[in-house]
């Protein structure tokens, strides 16, 4: 076994220091321009992929040259355990990988920690051993690809795209990494064995393949939706790249300010309705939007974007998690420039705060500003224990607003705009919905207070979410939450077929909560998230159970057809009738009729 695994290492020596060369210039060269721990989310993800691809080539290549027929004998013929051979090339791809990956990254970091100024926390030294995993998997999932049964062999490459959409962060995000790659080291070790077209051995481990390949089929599934819609485009007739239905969705995101007020009052019974709409059309209307979808986390890997901002004295200030403080450093000389925190005595922040412009910083507690005049951060609005920032201050006539995930404050515009000084908002308008459905909200100043429109939908056109229109008047006396009306609700019509806004969940319901418990993994739930459903509507219940029922019943036949007996049949049964049509053509890809011998 160690002489296999020298022999491996000595096989790829060359490539491995090659590719250690070039990622160590390349990120000499990126970190000579920018700040590589200060870049927007994308970058990392760009890399991440980089990473991947490396890994993915090099299971490919290593286990497709040992896949050929003869030498696969030869590399099998030989006085060591099969799993032994297994570890041995998987150990030295992955000493492989963590030479070209992870030393080149941990240079880097070492560098910039002990030759420049920029922050290094200790969040970041759990970057090479991200962007390592992210290769480890790739390569496990590759292998398995090359050595499982043709049927199956790409859906391992599932589990290494879980890491991909998980919303975990910091140590949770490794852990998740660590248990994808656990995962796929038994499957590998699973397939790699004399008969390369049998399934995986034995019952547990066929469980732990039968999980990816069925989801693969899921999101197979769900892909055919969209290639049904480019067709649907392609013929012209599509909602959103044609006239779209009156009354729906997509209509009303395409409105205007003012024709969405007039279509809210059109259905309103208000005695003040006619009066309104004469208002609005000779009004100004102003326009609020969610503006943040997520917040930097304590001791994250990477950043939802830069968390650094320049001042007019060329001074760089980064954030620091490890101090939860800006760091200074002088753009003239790369020196340090001091410390910047809240208020006079420059305190930690609670939570780490995203640099939205020059002046404004923004945390899930409230908006903070910067003033070049006295050089320090001071709140300016704080929000209400428990809830969480939306957007940034949008201009609303005398009155500025701001939306936080449960209510939108209207503050004095002439305090917000002047001063460095805490204020309170003057009103406090309750949302009817979740935040994360919100696509916006217009409104117009009237003469005893503000007529607003919310709109409800985002994410609705094609999915199963509540889509309605809510006109609310709010009096302009007094502060707290004052008066509020409803003025007219209006129930936006699906713009979509029943069935297509409802197809990826009356394909497997169970795979479809499994989906989103997997993406949500050892994450911490934000609220920005919180989304209000419509309920399934009876006909697609009645739609799903079907299919589950006749899952379960082709199951019953095609097991025993496939000489499927004991635990692995009731497995199989119980497993169809529980995730249905998903479960099925897993079981047809995974075991071979025995009545025909057709795969």
């Amino acid at each position: 076994m160690a002489n296999l695994f020298i022999a491996e290492l000595q096989r790829f020596r060359v490539w491995a220091l090659l590719a250690f060369i070039v990622h160590l210039v390349v990120l000499g060269f990126f970190a000579r321009l920018v700040d590589p721990l200060q870049q927007p989310a994308l970058v990392y993800q760009l890399t991440a992929a980089v990473y991947a691809l490396l890994g993915l080539l090099l299971g490919l290549y290593q286990m497709g040259g040992y896949r050929r027929p003869s030498t696969w004998l030869n590399l099998l013929h030989r006085p060591v355990a099969h799993p032994h051979i297994a570890l041995a090339l998987s150990a030295a791809a992955i000493v492989l990988l963590a030479s070209a990956i992870v030393l080149p990254l941990a240079i880097m970091l070492i560098a910039q920690d002990g030759l420049t100024a920029r922050v290094v926390d200790w969040r970041h030294w759990g970057l090479p051993v991200a962007a390592v995993s992210v290769a480890i998997a790739s390569y496990l999932a590759a292998a398995f690809a090359m050595l499982a049964p043709r049927r199956i062999a790409l859906f391992g490459l599932v589990l290494p795209a879980l890491i991909l959409a998980s919303t975990a962060s910091g140590i949770w995000a490794l852990l998740l990494q660590f248990c994808v790659i656990i995962w796929l080291a038994v499957l590998l070790l699973a397939v790699f064995k004399p008969d390369l077209t049998a399934p995986p051995r034995p019952l547990l481990v066929e469980v732990m393949a039968a999980l990816p390949v069925q989801m693969g089929v899921w999101m197979l599934l769900v892909v055919l939706s969209l290639l049904y819609q480019t067709g649907w485009m392609v013929l012209g007739s599509h909602p959103l790249n044609s006239t779209p239905p009156a009354g729906g969705m997509v209509e009303a995101s395409r409105s205007d300010g003012k024709a969405l007020l007039l279509a809210g009052l059109a259905v309103s019974s208000h005695p003040q309705a006619p009066l309104w709409r004469e208002q609005v059309a000779i009004s100004e209307v102003y326009s609020s939007v969610v503006q943040i979808e997520e917040f930097a986390q304590r001791h994250q890997l990477t950043n939802p974007m830069p968390m650094e901002f320049d001042d007019k004295q060329r001074r760089r200030w980064i954030f620091s998690h490890d101090d939860m403080r800006f760091q200074g450093i002088s753009l003239s000389d790369g020196k340090p420039a001091g410390v910047l925190g809240i208020g006079d005595a420059n305190n930690a922040f609670a939570l780490p705060p995203l640099p939205l412009s020059t002046r404004a910083l923004a945390t899930a507690q409230g908006i903070f500003a910067f003033s070049e005049d006295s050089q320090q951060i001071h709140p300016r609005v704080l929000l209400p224990a428990g809830e969480t920032l939306a957007s940034l201050p949008a201009a609303a006539g005398e009155s500025m607003t701001l939306l936080s995930d449960r209510a939108l404050y209207f503050f004095d515009a002439r305090k917000l705009k002047s001063g460095d000084q805490l204020i309170e908002a003057t009103q406090r308008l309750p949302l009817p919905g979740a935040i994360a459905g919100l696509a916006g909200v217009e409104l117009i100043e009237l003469l005893d207070g503000h007529l607003l429109s919310l709109l409800y939908g985002r994410g609705s056109i094609d999915g199963p979410g509540l889509a309605y229109q809510q006109l609310l008047w709010v009096d302009g006396e007094g502060d707290g939450e004052g008066r509020i009306e409803t003025v007219a609700r209006r129930e936006l019509a699906p713009d979509f077929p029943m069935a297509l806004r409802h197809y990826d969940w009356w394909t497997s319901p169970l795979l479809h909560t499994a989906k989103q418990l997997l993406r949500d993994l050892f994450a911490q739930a934000s609220p920005l998230a919180a989304r209000d459903l419509a309920p399934r509507p009876p006909a697609m219940q009645a739609w799903a159970g079907t299919l589950l029922l006749l899952s379960l019943l082709v199951a019953i036949w095609l097991s025993a057809r496939q000489g499927l007996s004991g635990p692995r049949r009731w497995f199989w049964i119980i497993n169809c009738g529980a995730v249905g049509l998903p479960a099925l053509i897993a079981l047809r890809l995974m075991h071979v009729d025995r009545v025909t011998g057709d795969a």
